[in-house]
């Protein structure tokens, strides 16, 4: 039993990451009908984010400590953040320490500002354009910004490790009498992104711009003849996608250490997901990036590598072939999306 609850886990905690990318990736096709083989790349600039922050507060000086020597007797060279010269040794270091966490208010508005040039820079631009040339536009985007991150920050992972308080593991199994350890952090994400998820929806289904949006993704003209710049409105929703997107990628970046083609390895998953949930469909995307996720930690046990050699490579797209095959549309699917 605690082995079928951890798998459980792992596939939540994986899911979670797959959800995120998936609900921004629906967000942007249901509000402006775009393709966007770039959010993979936000979801990089995301956890880069995180690099960033964590290696400009470990920028230091150096002071000459007359009561250290080294072993000729001289006087020893240290290192002094400078967020410990400002705050003072404790709140310094607990500052360096929660780097990732305080990345967040970083992403934020990095996040709208580059969501908010790619769509008034170059994707407005393809709104009416086809979908393929929409791929092949964003795509290339991707590449560009993957090849600026590998130029500044070069090619090998980064890692960013969470703080202190909330490394090793925690027995999720004692309150039922078994053993059941799991990585804090991976719980963290887990209910960060459930946060999120939440936060999302929240904004769609009670706020007045949250219905805009979503009546002007079922009848865009209509709210237009209503008087409502429902374009400006849109672009905010791409924005807001981008910014999903980045969040999903700060928090991840202790699990995964960033490196310049993580988005690209999570895009296409990302797609599958959004196809098997439905395009266009919030909830799809995120039902079926929990069950991909899960789906993936069991094809990834002991017993079914062994028993199906590589199937932990293969089974979100057998899973997609079932699924198109029996639901064209996906599991929920709207009519008449991408079916022109």
């Amino acid at each position: 039993m605690d082995a079928f609850i951890l798998q459980i886990l792992n596939g939540l905690d994986k899911g979670s990451a797959y959800a995120l990318i998936a609900l921004g990736l629906t967000l942007i096709f249901g509000t402006l009908g775009v393709v966007n083989f770039a959010h993979g790349a936000l979801f990089m600039i995301g956890a880069f984010c995180a690099v960033s922050l964590s290696k400009l507060l470990q920028l230091s000086y150096v002071t000459i400590d007359e009561t250290q020597k080294d072993f000729l007797g001289n006087p020893l060279k240290v290192e002094t953040p400078y967020v410990e010269s400002w705050f003072g040794p404790e709140v310094g270091a607990a500052i360096i320490d929660w780097s990732v966490p305080l990345s967040i208010l970083l992403a934020i508005p990095v996040m709208i500002l580059v969501g908010l040039i790619m769509e008034r820079g170059l994707i407005k631009h393809f709104y009416k354009r086809e979908h393929a040339d929409q791929i092949l536009v964003t795509f290339g985007l991707a590449i560009v910004l993957q090849e600026i991150v590998k130029y500044y920050f070069g090619a090998n992972p980064i890692q960013t490790p969470p703080p202190d308080a909330l490394l090793g593991v925690s027995n999720l199994g004692a309150w039922f009498g078994f053993e059941l350890p799991y990585p804090n952090w991976r719980i963290v994400y887990f209910c960060f992104s459930a946060l999120v998820i939440a936060g999302v929806f929240a904004f769609l289904q009670f706020t007045t711009f949250g219905m805009v949006v979503r009546a002007g993704m079922a009848d865009r003209e209509t709210v237009g003849l209503l008087g409502i710049d429902i374009d400006k409105r849109f672009t905010i929703m791409f924005a807001i996608a981008a910014c999903v997107a980045g969040l999903a990628g700060v928090m991840y970046a202790p699990i995964n250490p960033p490196n310049y083609h993580m988005g690209m390895d999570f895009l296409v998953l990302s797609f599958v997901v959004v196809v098997v949930g439905g395009m266009g469909s919030l909830p799809g995307a995120v039902l079926a990036g929990f069950m991909l996720g899960i789906l993936e930690s069991f094809a990834s046990t002991t017993w079914a590598t062994t028993t199906l050699p590589g199937i932990n490579q293969i089974i979100i797209y057998l899973v997609a072939i079932i699924v198109l095959l029996t639901r064209p549309r996906g599991l929920m699917g709207r009519k008449g999306v991408m079916e022109e």
